[in-house]
């Protein structure tokens, strides 16, 4: 299925976004969809489908999923990929939208790329920070709540970018609003946990 200019602009945003949470799972999805025809890859997406290149995504998201449920693993994990998924996210966005701008293809393809690593940052601050503030409990189910939670949400992001656009577009609005709240309310959290350690304890 070729993809109109609505749908193209709904994945790249969906690919950026989803990066800063599930890089490997977005990249196995991605690959699947172009693999069996489902949409037409652009040019510089279309290793995505590749078996060699699903096989390796398949493997790491399987690792991603098991490191994403252990606390302390899984933000040693996001530390870990704090110079992988940016990166990555706007490398897809930028393959994204190759090919599509024409005469501009090469301006557009910086700009894309600017785009998805500021979504794919947002994102992954978001899940970074929130799963740190979550490790300070004792307790792991609310861990594997929100990991779970990031194992859905990928999927369905990228479906309603490709499927229902007009949708997608207000979701990923009021997704950005609310990390962006996370982001500064974890932040400020962690912050006073940090200063209560430094402080010295009473004689």
């Amino acid at each position: 299925m070729k993809l109109d200019a609505l749908q193209l602009l709904a994945l790249a945003a969906a690919l950026g976004w989803a990066s800063g949470l599930r890089l490997y799972l977005t990249v196995l999805l991605v690959g699947i969809a172009g693999h069996w025809g489902w949409i037409a890859l652009p040019p510089g997406l279309q290793v995505l489908a590749s078996p060699l290149v699903m096989s390796a995504a398949a493997v790491l998201a399987l690792i991603e999923f098991l490191a994403d449920k252990i606390p302390l693993v899984d933000s040693a994990w996001d530390a870990l990929h704090t110079l992988i998924r940016i990166p990555a996210g706007a490398a897809l966005v930028a393959g994204m939208v190759s090919g599509w701008a024409g005469d501009h293809g090469q301006a557009w393809g910086i700009v894309a790329a600017l785009l998805g690593g500021g979504l794919a940052a947002t994102a992954h601050a978001a899940k970074a920070s929130t799963r740190a503030a979550a490790n300070t409990s004792p307790e792991p189910f609310s861990n594997i709540g929100l990991s779970l939670l990031g194992d859905v949400a990928v999927p369905a992001m990228l479906w309603l970018a490709w499927a229902h656009p007009l949708v997608f577009f207000p979701l990923l609005a009021l997704a950005l609003a609310v990390m962006g709240t996370l982001i500064w309310l974890c932040f400020k959290f962690l912050r006073a946990l940090v200063r209560r350690w430094r402080a010295p304890s009473p004689a």
